[in-house]
């Protein structure tokens, strides 16, 4: 497989043109009262003042990983590993959604390497929010005046971007597998798989739990994007669970009254074991009423925001 970074005529940092079709997507989805608010994502994706912010390579690396688990288990009053569940089910969903939506939408992916991102987070709404990490020669000065994102944008031979769009950072890849390739590299393998290990050591959180959640995440996100997505959400749901190689941990099927998916989980993200008034089974869980659910007490059956 060839890949190239090319130098695109024009200015240093990647300006809005790169991102605004998952701009706009996203300002679609917000404009529907049927769905949740997006208050997981920075407005305009790119952060302009970092202050406040952390680098989303402090959780990579573990260092602030503590910070954001104690502040997850102050937000929904859970045990640690319930609390460590949820949190990596917010972050993912987030940190996923303008990466995926840019594939379904036109095959263009940020790529969300751990010092492209930037995140804070709160006891209260919203839990956290996720945002671009500004271009470095943009934060020069005081942080003002920062346009772009310091974030790679992959893209294919034919993305127009390449002729008229100017760009710190643009990454051809030869083919829609490969752009596959980029997103999981990016996403998974240098972003959340080391968070996963973290979790996993410290909160003795299962693998399979944590991973189930970024698959369910994925279907949820690009289902809510459905009536934008050219050509079918289904198949573009399919490619990209199947190219983070995260496929059988979620069952996505097609409704037949509407263009969102029908998601199931073949994981559970622990929120069942919330305690009351927050207990409740998510839409699509695994966990059913019978059996271990009902040892663990009366829940309502709904969908959990991620945040």
């Amino acid at each position: 497989m060839t890949v190239a970074t090319v130098r695109v005529r024009g200015a240093d940092a990647l300006t809005a043109d790169a991102l605004a079709p998952i701009r706009e997507t996203l300002r679609h989805m917000a404009g529907r009262p049927d769905l949740p608010p997006l208050s997981g994502l920075e407005p305009g994706l790119v952060v302009t003042d970092p202050t406040g912010w952390v680098p989303a390579t402090e959780l990579v690396s573990g260092d602030a990983l503590d910070d954001l688990l104690a502040a997850a288990a102050r937000r929904w009053r859970a045990a640690p590993h319930a609390a460590a569940a949820l949190a990596f089910k917010c972050y993912a969903y987030w940190l996923a959604l303008p990466a995926v939506l840019g594939y379904a939408i036109v095959r263009r992916v940020p790529l969300l390497t751990p010092d492209a991102v930037l995140v804070r987070w709160s006891d209260e709404r919203p839990f956290l929010r996720v945002g671009l990490a500004p271009s470095r020669r943009n934060t020069t000065g005081g942080g003002r005046g920062a346009t772009g994102p310091g974030a790679t944008v992959a893209v294919l031979p034919s993305d127009p971007v390449l002729l008229s769009g100017p760009g710190r950072g643009i990454r051809v890849v030869p083919d829609e597998p490969a752009l596959l390739d980029q997103l999981r590299t990016a996403l998974m393998d240098e972003h959340l798989a080391p968070i996963v290990e973290h979790l996993h050591a410290r909160r003795h959180v299962g693998r399979r739990t944590l991973w189930g959640s970024l698959a369910s995440g994925v279907a949820h996100g690009l289902s809510r994007a459905a009536d934008v997505i050219p050509g079918g959400t289904l198949p573009v749901a399919q490619a990209v669970l199947a190219g983070l190689d995260v496929a059988d941990l979620v069952e996505v099927t097609q409704r037949p009254d509407r263009a969102e998916l029908a998601v199931s989980r073949r994981t559970c993200c622990l929120a069942f074991t919330l305690p009351e008034p927050q207990r409740r089974v998510c839409t699509g869980c695994c966990i059913r009423e019978a059996g271990a659910i009902r040892e663990a007490g009366p829940v309502r059956r709904r969908l959990v925001p991620a945040g």
